[in-house]
């Protein structure tokens, strides 16, 4: 039972799943309703500090590589112009939004991306990740006991 929330935690620092597949995972699995919400949270909460030491300390020496240089560009071109706009408009509250959408693609992998190509101070940026990534929470939480409670 102990192995079902570790993989749960580890769906949360996952940028396959983060806590939108890691709550229903918990869930799904049986564990205490509060206790898979507030440990996905937390865990989702975590990848913040880790991606921005990663892009601001690791990432130059990766973009060295052809590869990696190629992928980076990508991703960086796609979020100026998917939401950048719209994140650069609303600032804050942009953030929070962009993050808190329970959709792939949004969340705190790419609220860290946005933070660090749009230079967004970084204590605003971790708590506009943080509320978004509370919302977006919330709403997989209790999209799930519904569907959960539906089934039985």
């Amino acid at each position: 039972m102990l192995v079902d929330l570790i993989i749960a935690v580890l769906w949360s620092l996952s940028p396959f799943g983060e806590a939108k597949v890691g709550i229903p995972y918990g869930l799904l699995k049986g564990h205490n309703i509060y206790l898979v919400f507030i440990v996905c949270f937390l865990a989702n909460l975590l990848v913040f500090p880790m991606m921005m030491f990663f892009l601001e300390k690791i990432n130059s020496y990766f973009l060295r590589w052809v590869f990696y240089k190629k992928s980076a560009i990508f991703v960086a071109r796609r979020a100026k112009t998917g939401s950048g706009a719209k994140i650069q408009r609303f600032g804050f509250w942009g953030l929070i939004l962009f993050v808190m959408i329970p959709l792939p693609g949004t969340g705190v992998y790419a609220g860290s991306i946005v933070t660090y190509l749009f230079k967004i101070e970084k204590q605003k940026a971790f708590w506009a990740n943080a509320i978004g990534i509370f919302f977006s929470s919330v709403i997989i939480w209790l999209a799930t006991l519904a569907s959960i409670k539906g089934m039985s």
